[in-house]
């Protein structure tokens, strides 16, 4: 364990505030533990509302210099960063694994997301483009470009303690703008490990390392201050919908804008024409895949009536082969939970399933004995669930599968969609008729909609994010450094008179 700690220079009393240099007043002093050991990874002294003060007026005066270096050059810094992490990858990696439990494919695949948008982001600092337009005025111009927007703040969850900060802040620095980290709590050796990578980059090319900044401490008090903060331009959330609704608000009445990535309660839909074995590997791998922790965790299956028990029987049989255990060890499938409070909330669930009518086909136990006595061990549970049940309307963030029949396509989607939020769905069909139902104005009201692909497992190219009570907002690839940058709608006049548009004539000047 100490090997790659020390490989990360996160030995000893870590800084939770700064730029390159670390540096702490005296905020509390938090542990990271392992969930998957309850071994002590690491300590870090949070920051309080001194260090958060500097930290943010440095982060101001470094965006005056940042945005005025060329896009390109800011693109060159941000291949830079992500060539370093293609070098850490491995310890990094593995400090994933240790820090939120999830399995080790998983650790170095969000290790890969953070590199593979630094990749994308080196060619968007040469596609910042704006449009010119045709006036109506004669011997006029119109264009539209695109600016630096400023500081922005990034607020994380622990269960992708590295990929989502990449997400924006890798577009934000190529569009110009200063960053301004407050990581989950749960995960903060996950962030000093990135940022220092990124404030040795900084520093190797004699750039101000305030560029990218971090703030590790509460709610409450940092980040009620980040939010509260006029000279934040942008604040990006990913969390719950209470943590988002409560970011909108406080951002919204001062007029600042919001990114937010909320939940998701994401459902694969199995017609009678699905490829069946196709459709179980992806209900699985979405279902058990960071032991239910993702946005986009695969939460209900709606399946026709004619393939019901079928693909009960097939899941049940896949899950039974689900190994569970030591997140480090190659042969797991499904770790930890991320502390005792998630098992706590899973096991409630469960209970207030059965009192709504429901009942529990295969697992959800806690486990006991050797590695599983951290309690933060569960088997994954698929369940059956009657559609007036409250339950299935929420996000609880565990391995919970439900399994609702339906009769036909139409009952379908009113089923899948009849839930606030709306992330990421999917569609298992062969019938070319049922995939374009699923993808029109008619089908899917999420964000995210796939047809024979899971729930799960975005690629960067595409713009994440989903609709309703998930938030509205976009991170990663198509136009989302859109939300990141302002846009100005110019028009030059090169004639030698002064036409109104509209055709208003104003003559009080001769």
């Amino acid at each position: 364990m100490e090997e790659f700690i020390h490989q990360l220079d996160l030995i000893g009393e870590q800084s939770g505030a700064g730029g390159g240099v670390g540096y702490s007043s005296g905020g509390p002093l938090l542990k990271s533990l392992s969930p998957a050991t309850g071994e002590l990874l690491g300590i870090v002294r949070c920051a309080n509302s001194e260090d958060y003060q500097v930290v943010v007026a440095n982060a101001v005066e470094a965006f005056k210099y940042w945005r005025s270096v060329p896009a390109p050059q800011r693109g060159e810094i941000v291949r830079q960063i992500g060539h370093a992490f293609r070098r850490k990858k491995e310890v990094l990696g593995t400090l994933v694994t240790a820090e939120v439990g999830k399995i080790r494919a998983e650790g170095l695949g969000e290790v890969q997301e953070a590199i593979d948008i630094a990749d994308f982001c080196v060619g968007q600092a040469r596609m910042l483009y704006g449009l010119s337009m045709h006036s109506e005025r004669p011997r006029h111009r119109m264009l539209e470009q695109w600016h630096p927007l400023g500081p922005i703040g990034v607020i994380t969850a622990f269960n992708f303690p590295i990929a989502v900060w990449a997400w924006n802040a890798m577009v934000a620095l190529v569009a110009g703008d200063t960053v301004i980290w407050k990581p989950s709590s749960k995960a903060p050796l996950c962030a000093l490990a990135v940022v220092k990578i990124v404030w040795q980059v900084l520093k190797d090319n004699d750039m101000p390392e305030d560029i990218v900044s971090l703030l590790i401490g509460g709610r409450s008090d940092i980040g009620d201050m980040l939010i509260n903060d006029k000279r934040l331009s942008l604040i990006s959330a990913t969390g719950s919908v209470n943590m988002g609704r409560h970011v909108g608000q406080t951002v919204a009445k001062r007029f600042g804008r919001t990114i937010l990535e909320l939940g998701g309660n994401n459902a694969v839909l199995v017609t009678e024409n699905a490829d069946l074995s196709l459709a179980v590997k992806a209900i699985v791998f979405g279902a058990v895949g960071t032991a239910g922790q993702r946005c986009t965790t695969t939460r209900r299956v709606i399946t026709h009536a004619k393939v019901y028990e079928k693909l009960i029987k097939a899941l049940v049989a896949a899950y039974e082969q689900v190994s569970i255990g030591n997140p480090m060890e190659e042969a797991t499938l499904m770790g930890p939970l991320i502390d005792s409070d998630a098992v706590g909330a899973m096991q409630v669930a469960l209970k207030r399933l059965v009192r709504e009518g429901g009942q529990i086909l295969y697992g959800g136990k806690i486990l006991k004995g050797g590695i599983f006595d951290t309690g933060t061990y569960v088997s994954p549970c698929i369940c059956e669930a009657p559609l007036d049940s409250e339950l299935i309307c929420e996000e609880t963030f565990a391995p919970i599968l439900y399994m609702i029949p339906y009769q036909d396509l139409t009952e379908a989607v009113q089923i899948h969609n009849n839930v606030p939020q709306g992330l990421s769905s999917a569609i298992f069909t062969n019938d070319l008729r049922e995939s374009e139902q699923f993808l029109s104005v008619k089908g899917s009201d999420c964000g995210i909609a796939n047809v024979n692909v899971g729930t799960s497992g975005a690629e960067i190219g595409g713009a994440f994010g989903g609709e309703k009570e998930t938030g509205g907002g976009r991170e990663s690839g198509s136009d989302a450094w859109k939300a990141y940058m302002r846009r100005q709608t110019c028009t030059i006049n090169w004639s030698s008179d002064m036409p109104l548009a509209q055709g208003i004539k104003f003559n009080a000047i001769s």
